[in-house]
């Protein structure tokens, strides 16, 4: 079974305060949902149209999974957290069979 990624890049950070809060629920609800951080800080260098931005990468067992976590009440709450904290680009993608 493939695997599944959440992919988070920051564009913006308006509120810091709200992004910590933000990540002290979501890091504790990805860990219990089974995922695992792969990548999370600001890139060393980009290339062609790359952008300087924090970027999360998360890895899941499954689609599956990785849409539960999203969906599940206690990454909810994290998200309440952030409110408009911050400008991302946030998708799910699955990994290669």
């Amino acid at each position: 079974m493939p695997k599944a990624y959440w992919i988070s890049c920051y564009r913006a950070i308006h509120k810091p305060e709200a992004l910590a809060a933000y990540a002290a629920l979501a890091g504790p609800a990805i860990l219990g949902a089974g995922g695992r951080f792969i990548v999370r800080g600001m890139p060393d260098k980009v290339h062609d149209n790359g952008v300087m931005q924090r970027t999360v990468v998360v890895e899941f067992d499954s689609l599956a999974a990785a849409h539960a976590a999203h969906d599940g009440p206690a990454y909810g709450a994290a998200l309440k957290a952030l409110g408009d904290a911050v400008d991302r680009d946030f998708r799910i993608v699955e990994g290669p069979a």
